[in-house]
């Protein structure tokens, strides 16, 4: 259980540094662009460490699937982009991927 917490937060990196990306105006902007920087390195880290204990093919789905489903979210609340149907439907097939994902890795 402890490495999907490490996963999570490895996640939440992503998306914090993907985030960043958008406010750092092309790494013209120091501080996003360090939060770029950080966010991705800690992204990465934290990945390889899950690794020790869950299926790259898990954990990089999980990784990936979760943190572009929140990115759009973040994108959704703070950046004011727009979202429709055709965008919520994608988001919840990426989140029930996901959940599909986890449950034939737990057998």
């Amino acid at each position: 259980m402890k490495e999907y917490v490490i996963l999570a937060v490895a996640i939440i990196s992503e998306v914090f540094a993907s985030s960043m990306l958008k406010v750092s105006n092309g790494f013209k902007r120091l501080f996003p662009s360090i939060g770029v920087v950080m966010g991705y390195g800690a992204a990465f880290y934290l990945l390889s460490l899950s690794l020790k204990a869950i299926p790259l093919g898990t954990a990089y789905a999980i990784w990936s699937g979760v943190g572009t489903a929140l990115t759009a979210l973040v994108g959704v609340i703070f950046y004011k982009e727009s979202i429709d149907l055709k965008k919520c439907l994608g988001l919840v097939l990426i989140i029930c991927g996901v959940v599909v994902l986890k449950l034939s890795s737990s057998h």
